[in-house]
């Protein structure tokens, strides 16, 4: 068994923030791991914190808005080097204008149909996050 597969997983939300089709993307600082990647915005779950209420307070952190939490999608166990993570994902909608969004935490944002997600540098444990994503949101 890996080393890393010990480990207990870190719970971590992300949001797929809907928005007239399209989904939103933020770009990882370069100097963060995994640099240059594309994610789901969201972040870490703080002890005692319930998944849904750690992503509104992420996504106000990292994006300066709020949102409007839709259903929970399945949970995906991805061990990266350093540390396992339980990504948490939700399905979301912005709680404000577009104009309203300032990434704190990331060097770009983008909005991609869904069918475009997967043609984006994603970061490793947002690659399972989209297929389940695809499959639950088929036209």
């Amino acid at each position: 068994m890996a080393e890393n597969s010990k480990r207990t997983p870190v719970p971590v939300v992300c949001a797929l923030i809907e928005h007239k089709g399209r989904v939103l993307l933020a770009q990882r600082p370069h100097h963060k791991h995994p640099g240059g990647k594309w994610e789901f915005p969201g972040g870490k779950v703080e002890t005692g914190e319930q998944p849904g209420a750690a992503l509104i307070r992420e996504i106000q952190e990292e994006l300066g808005c709020t949102i409007t939490l839709g259903h929970e999608l399945p949970h995906n166990i991805h061990a990266y080097e350093q540390t396992t993570i339980e990504m948490i994902p939700f399905v979301a909608r912005l709680g404000a204008e577009i104009a309203a969004l300032r990434p704190t935490e990331h060097i770009a944002l983008a909005w991609a149909r869904p069918d475009e997600l997967l043609a984006y540098d994603l970061a490793p444990a947002d690659i399972p996050v989209v297929a389940v994503y695809l499959d639950t949101h088929a036209s």
